[in-house]
């Protein structure tokens, strides 16, 4: 079994004993992102609709370091503090997946990291070709 860990400073740094991304094989297995913004390592100011935007934009880095973009992604998990804001993140999320959208739960949960009111994760499928970053 391979195992690679994905790393790139154009997402937040992991904030514990983790990996932004670990590729097995073809498939690669992103951390769940939270609304940090990369240079300042802060919560970006803002409602439910600026935190997962950069929710996104931090995914999106990360999937790029792998040399991967959304449409690699088979499965999301998207945890948050209030499912009222169900609605407001699932329309942005429509924007990134707007065609053949991966599986995907959704979790309310007490609290996340940092205050954050929002986190996704994400499970995607590489071409075999794929380069392997860190």
């Amino acid at each position: 079994m391979s195992k690679s860990p994905i790393s790139t400073d154009q997402a937040p740094a992991a904030i514990g004993p983790y990996s932004q991304a670990v590729r097995s094989g073809a498939l690669l297995f992103v951390s769940g992102q939270i609304p940090l913004d990369p240079a300042t390592g802060a919560i970006v100011p803002g409602d439910i609709n600026a935190q997962t935007r950069r929710v996104l934009d931090n995914l999106r880095a990360v999937l790029d370091a792998a040399g991967a973009n959304f449409s690699h992604v088979v499965r999301t998990t998207i945890y948050l503090t209030n499912l009222a804001d169900f609605n407001a993140v699932n329309a942005i999320y429509a924007e990134v997946f707007a065609s053949d959208p991966p599986a995907r739960s959704t979790i309310g949960v007490a609290a996340l990291p940092k205050g954050a009111k929002v986190e996704i994760d994400a499970i995607a499928v590489l071409d075999d070709q794929a380069p392997v970053e860190s």
